[in-house]
């Protein structure tokens, strides 16, 4: 291979990697309402897949260029998960299933999460569950937390795109 195939070679899987990393967190941002975010990601996800496809499809004499073509998305794929992953935009709604109750809420109100308290019964026996908004960044720390208090407690977590409180008097009827 000459200079000039390897320099093209090595442009493509840097513009695959790019622009599936970009179309990776513009599909995580579209998932949460983000209209103009992935937007902004979107146009320049586009130009540079148009590139990229065009050096490929320009110069089918080069064999490479597909497999280029194809590093660079496997490589941009991961790089996008990645990243989106360590951004982790967004909110969850974490239910925690415990049988230490009182141990658990104090916890986290002295944590200051806001939760929301529900008796439940299972089985055998009564649980205790709380909802609590948390920020996905901060998901983990969550269920480690209260693990630590039971390690039985049971959690289950859900993506939240928008989420807001009920304003005051919101047990008053009219």
């Amino acid at each position: 291979m000459n200079t000039p195939v390897v320099i093209t070679f090595i442009l493509i899987v840097l513009a695959r990697i790019t622009d599936v990393t970009l179309d990776t967190l513009r599909t995580a941002s579209i998932v949460q309402g983000r209209r103009l975010f992935s937007s902004i990601l979107g146009f320049f996800e586009a130009v540079i897949y148009i590139s990229a496809v065009a050096q490929v499809l320009l110069h089918m004499d080069h064999r490479v260029y597909a497999l280029a073509y194809g590093l660079g998305y496997a490589l941009g794929t991961f790089l996008g998960i990645t990243i989106e992953q360590y951004l982790a935009f967004g909110n969850q709604l974490a239910a925690l299933f415990t049988r230490k109750g009182s141990q658990v809420g104090q916890a986290l109100a002295a944590a200051g999460y806001r939760v929301a308290e529900v008796k439940g019964y299972v089985r055998d026996g009564e649980v205790t569950i709380f909802y609590v908004e948390v920020p996905r960044k901060r998901a983990r720390r969550l269920i480690r937390d209260a693990g630590e208090i039971d390690s039985a407690c049971f959690c289950v977590l859900n993506d939240v795109r928008l989420a807001a409180y009920a304003p005051r008097g919101m047990g008053r009827t009219t």
